[in-house]
């Protein structure tokens, strides 16, 4: 009986603080200054916040002025509140072709030229498997062309082909080779696809020398490109434009609290890019405001960092906005990479991407299920009056197509919050990449119960007595323990 009446003691008490912080947000929230913040970013001034156009300034001055507003603190080696990115524009050339033995390859219709200067000649090939480093090891590549296949064996998404790709060019530039062609050889991604997406302007960051090399996919899907089929090419690629871009995280943290848990961090972020002016719709509007993707996500996290620096909790708050997401997850990937505080001491990220909404009842989760705090999130929504739901749609990949994979890979517990869908149906696709998707069509109450209930979610995990984890078993739960030293 006295286990009972504990038990039920401290129900009550849980209850009664969960209650206690949703007063605490909703007393601080200020619903119409956000819905200004939403309505400024998803505007028509901003040309749908493409990285490579002029006006993404616009977009991070105000980020970061609301960063600055707000009291949040600038991290040691940021320019400010900016991470500053070295990007590159890559043009597709005025003229591309490869011949290998008896077959001709085509810029735009059986080759790629995705990078690195024009080149012409003929060069000796020398296959080196998928380019890994041992792949390399003993070859002779000095003025010769490097072959492989993309991807890496388990790494055949499309974020991979090239991040791959990019790590390959760094291996065959210090080798020697004059250029690294790959054969695209994965028959389940079509060809035409790949094509139509990758043959205009590609943006990366600039790795110096090694982006100078000329990077090059051809289309192989029968792997024919083997053996006696595999000597020497005749290149000629003419008029290709490396322009430089600069780009900019915007990057802020808050101080916790308590004297041990305030050296770890929770990382709140979202990317606040989006893909620009597009091909006119019915209705002549070619501006891709990017509201649910990701304006709203956006608004989601400069809330969370005014709260956390009037209301800080027990844990450290880094809050990030990326840049570049729409480009290849480039900006979160730049950070994961050149992290401004020690990764082992980000035990979480609470990630936003969104593509659209279906259900106003729900609030979805990517990765709900992979780790120890996700019954935090279910709480959070849940006193918002909605339901906290995992992702009814695997088959799209789309843990693997967010900021959040950046810090996964790393070991770091990284769930997206986004916002309610049921199934990737025709209403996410109405508005998915598309001129429609505005403020003007969004539901703006719901809009209310998702930043508040992102907010409460953050502050859950930033206040808990335990460390995240990923699930036994999942594919990141050895990385996650080498990162933190629990193994």
């Amino acid at each position: 009986m006295k286990k009972l009446i504990l038990s039920i003691g401290l129900s009550v008490v849980a209850g009664s603080l969960a209650f206690a912080q949703k007063k605490q947000i909703e007393k601080h929230f200020d619903e119409k200054e956000a819905i200004s913040e939403f309505t400024y970013l998803a505007s028509d001034e901003l040309m749908g916040r493409d990285p490579a156009r002029p006006e993404m300034k616009l977009a991070y001055t105000f980020i970061a002025d609301q960063l600055k507003k707000a009291g949040a603190k600038t991290l040691e080696g940021a320019d400010g509140y900016y991470q500053n990115i070295p990007f590159r524009l890559s043009s597709p050339p005025k003229s591309g072709t490869v011949k290998i033995g008896d077959t001709e390859f085509s810029q735009g219709k059986n080759l790629l030229v995705l990078d690195g200067k024009s080149f012409s000649g003929s060069y000796e090939l020398v296959d080196v498997g998928f380019g890994l480093e041992e792949d390399f090891a003993g070859k002779d590549l000095k003025g010769k062309i490097a072959v492989t296949n993309v991807g890496a064996p388990n790494k055949l998404n499309p974020n991979q082909l090239f991040s791959e790709g990019r790590a390959k060019a760094t291996r065959a530039k210090d080798a020697g080779a004059v250029a690294l062609i790959e054969r695209f050889n994965i028959p389940s991604v079509p060809w035409q696809m790949v094509s139509g997406f990758l043959n205009r302007p590609q943006m990366s960051v600039d790795q110096g020398a090694a982006s100078d090399l000329p990077y090059l996919w051809v289309e192989d899907v029968k792997n024919q490109l083997v053996g006696d089929n595999l000597k020497t090419a005749n290149v000629a690629v003419e008029g290709k434009v490396n322009t430089p871009v600069e780009g900019k995280n915007v990057v802020a943290w808050i101080e916790g609290t308590d004297p041990e848990l305030k050296k770890e961090y929770i990382l709140l972020s979202a990317h606040y890019d989006h893909v620009g002016v597009g091909q006119p719709d019915a209705a002549g509007d070619s501006i891709f405001n990017g509201a649910r993707d990701n304006a709203v996500g956006t608004v989601a996290v400069l809330n969370a960092a005014k709260y956390f620096a009037e209301n800080p909790p027990k844990r450290s708050i880094l809050v990030a906005l990326w840049t570049a997401e729409e480009k290849g997850l480039l900006g979160s990937g730049y950070f994961a990479n050149n992290p401004l505080v020690p990764l082992n001491q980000i035990i979480y990220n609470l990630n936003i991407d969104n593509a659209g909404y279906n259900d106003t009842s729900i609030i979805t989760v990517i990765g709900l299920g992979r780790t120890s705090a996700d019954f935090l999130i279910e709480e959070a929504v849940a006193e918002f009056g909605i339901t906290a739901k995992a992702d009814p749609s695997p088959e799209q990949g789309l843990y693997d197509r967010s900021d959040n994979v950046n810090f996964a890979r790393k070991g770091i517990p990284a769930p997206s919050f986004t916002l309610g869908f049921t199934a990737f149906d025709d209403e996410i696709n109405k508005y998915y990449h598309k001129a429609a998707d505005e403020v003007e069509s969004f539901d703006l109450a719901y809009a209310q119960l998702y930043w508040k209930s992102y907010i409460l979610s953050a502050e859950k995990v930033a206040n808990w007595a335990e460390r995240p984890t990923w699930i036994a078993g999942d594919k990141y739960e050895e990385i996650g323990k080498e990162l933190y030293g629990t193994k």
